[in-house]
Parts: C-alpha cells; structure tokens; sequence
C-alpha cells in the first residue's frame, strides 16, 4: 500500500509540473525523493511479501524493471511518463492481491 501512494503521489506530481500547475524548478528534490520512497517501499514490500503474501510479491515485482529504468529515461521527452506509467498495473495489481 505505501508503494503504491508513494507512486501516485510522484505521478500526481509529474502530471502537475507537465501541465504547469507546479513549477518544481526550486524544488525538484521533492520529484527525486518521491521516486526513491517508491522504490524503498516497494522493495520493502516485495521483501515482506516473500515472508508473508507471496502472490502480492509475485505480483507487483515486475514494477521493478521500470523503475530500475526510469533515471535513465530521460526526462524532457515522452519516455520518461511512458515508462513510469508502465509500473502501473503491477503496482495495482500488488495491492489488490495484498488487500485479499
């Protein structure tokens, strides 16, 4: 469950900076930090997950591919989103397994 609010909170984030609802220029740590408290809690929940809920683990472990990738995307063109976004449905998929 963290994992998946930390993501969409950076997505929520990345979306309002692309529409320049937010202007993170002074604040672009806040993007970074997100992302790596993404990362932590998903780990962290893939690692309890072996342990206690193994199909909620098996579900949501192939959102590390595309956020292992995602800082060497780019990030001024469209595969920076495209490839964050591609975490998505493992993501949901490990929470709704988890909540079962």
């Amino acid at each position: 469950m963290a994992s998946g609010l930390c993501y969409g909170a950076n997505c929520a984030l990345g979306t309002a900076v692309v529409t320049r609802l937010i202007d993170t220029r002074r604040f672009r740590w806040v993007h970074h930090a997100l992302y790596i408290a993404t990362v932590s809690t998903t780990l962290l929940a893939l690692i309890v997950g072996v342990f206690r809920d193994r199909r909620a683990a098996i579900a949501l472990a192939p959102a590390l591919a595309p956020l292992a990738v995602i800082p060497y995307a780019g990030t001024h063109t469209r595969r920076h989103p495209a490839i964050a976004l591609t975490a998505a449905p493992f993501i949901a998929a490990g929470i709704l397994t988890s909540r079962r």
